[in-house]
């Protein structure tokens, strides 16, 4: 009890306690009614300027926000915390529930395996319209789906692969993560 000690009575104690309590939720209900304003007002303003300026839009959704004071983390040591990570080998328990749901899954028929041709996203992107985005001198341009139909087609690839988590061993499937650039 934040009183405990001070020679103040019980009834004092237990008022300001209430008060106090009073306060914190009145401030956390302001908190919370400032936030949903900014966010608001943010969403107000972001669908104000695409309708008006959708160059300015997309230059503000570019800039960098701020959010450390601190230096920027070296590259090396980046580097080598995530190649610790990734080199440490999976050292995770295989629990009895484990063998409980791959019994219950042994009757699951696997999918057929889904090939994705150039072909597919061509006629998928057909149908779709133009779409529009900055292009590297950050002007405002428009893609024709043709662009997009043969950058995506050619995805589908990197897309599907994963890769082994030691060079070594490649046969369980088990070893295998998404492709992360090292």
């Amino acid at each position: 009890m934040a009183f405990a000690g001070a020679n103040v009575s019980l009834s004092i104690t237990q008022k300001l306690t209430e008060r106090i309590d009073d306060l914190k939720q009145r401030i956390a209900a302001w908190g919370k009614r400032i936030r949903r304003y900014t966010e608001r007002s943010t969403r107000f303003n972001q669908n104000r300027l695409f309708q008006s300026n959708q160059k300015g839009l997309y230059e503000s959704l570019e800039r960098p926000m701020v959010s450390g004071t601190g230096p920027a983390p070296n590259q090396a040591d980046t580097v080598a915390f995530w190649r610790g990570l990734w080199s440490e080998p999976v050292n995770h328990s295989e629990g009895p529930w484990t063998e409980v749901v791959a019994s219950q899954c042994a009757g699951i028929t696997p999918m057929d395996p889904v090939i994705i041709t150039p072909d597919d996203v061509a006629e998928a992107v057909r149908r779709a319209p133009n779409w529009k985005s900055p292009d590297s001198s950050k002007r405002l341009s428009t893609r024709s789906r043709s662009q997009a139909s043969s950058l995506l087609g050619s995805l589908i690839w990197f897309l599907k692969t994963r890769v082994p988590q030691t060079r070594a061993n490649t046969a369980p499937s088990r070893v295998y993560r998404p492709y992360t650039r090292h």
